[in-house]
């Protein structure tokens, strides 16, 4: 079973990549919870974005994956810090 990574924008724990390599090269992957592009969205910080992101109504970017009965608050419990 291959390791699964926390978006460190809305503590998504289910990233298929860590968001930067061991060079600090970007994945390019987009979080399907808030829509975050790492190395492309990065010109907005984490805390910007999210915020951003939940005043906007915190939703799923891509809704087929947003689990039955998510609720964000629990789910940014996963961000450290």
């Amino acid at each position: 079973m291959s390791q699964k990574h926390v978006c460190p924008v809305c503590g998504f724990n289910e990233l298929k990549e860590p968001v930067f390599g061991v060079n600090q090269e970007p994945s390019f992957e987009i979080c399907p919870c808030c829509g975050f592009e790492f190395g492309f969205d990065d010109r907005d910080s984490y805390d910007d974005f999210r915020r951003s992101w939940i005043e906007a109504g915190a939703e799923w970017f891509v809704l087929e994956l947003k689990p039955k009965n998510w609720d964000y608050n629990k789910q940014l419990k996963n961000l450290k810090g």
